[in-house]
């Protein structure tokens, strides 16, 4: 004959079941909370790569600025039909040397034959860490003679978020506004070759 079960085995059984129902419940709540957190860390996460392009945009777009200016105050040997502009965006990182014919006009130049002041990194224009107060007196003195000081515009190409890659769409001053193709004379403009649609509705290669 079958024996019907006990209270206590009855009730064993349903805490059990109990237990995996709500086992049940808990987990389709973490996944509703996970699917609705995605979307907002998804927006997060984007928002913080436009903030680093922009960021990397306006670093890289001052570097060429700032080079440009030093052309045009005859700092820097240019090639004609550069209009003053860098070659490329190595030219920024590597550094150029600066020359004048004012000799005590750039600070902590040195004058040929001697080695090269320290750079002073990121086009900075002013003392240079390793002059000594005699090498400034000597370089004063130095009138009509090229001082020359080695300067770093950029630190380094900087990768673009939106492609993983440190590579850039550039512009030459002569190419046409519209053009993504560059001419390759010099860099006027530099650009994410991203084709994806920020989170404004603009596209990244529009920055």
């Amino acid at each position: 004959m079958r024996q019907e079960a006990s209270p206590q085995m009855r009730q064993a059984f349903g805490q059990a079941g109990m237990t995996l129902l709500e086992l049940i419940i808990a987990c389709a709540i973490l996944l509703i909370l996970a699917s609705a957190a995605m979307p907002v860390a998804r927006y997060t996460v984007k928002r913080q790569q436009e903030t680093e392009l922009r960021r990397d945009l306006r670093e890289m777009r001052d570097a060429i600025d700032r080079y440009k200016d030093a052309a045009d105050r005859n700092l820097i040997r240019t090639e004609v039909g550069s209009e003053g502009y860098p070659p490329d965006l190595d030219t920024l990182v590597k550094g150029v040397d600066l020359s004048s014919q004012q000799g005590a006009g750039i600070a902590g130049a040195t004058t040929p034959g001697q080695p090269l002041v320290p750079s002073t990194g990121f086009g900075g224009f002013g003392s240079s860490f390793g002059q000594t107060q005699n090498q400034a007196q000597n370089n004063s003195s130095s009138q009509g003679q090229d001082l020359i000081r080695h300067v770093r515009f950029l630190r380094r190409i900087p990768v673009d978020p939106m492609t993983g890659r440190a590579d850039w769409g550039k512009r030459s001053v002569q190419d046409d506004p519209e053009s993504t193709s560059w001419g390759g004379k010099n860099v006027f403009d530099v650009f994410s070759l991203s084709s994806g649609t920020a989170l404004d509705g603009t596209r990244y290669s529009d920055w």
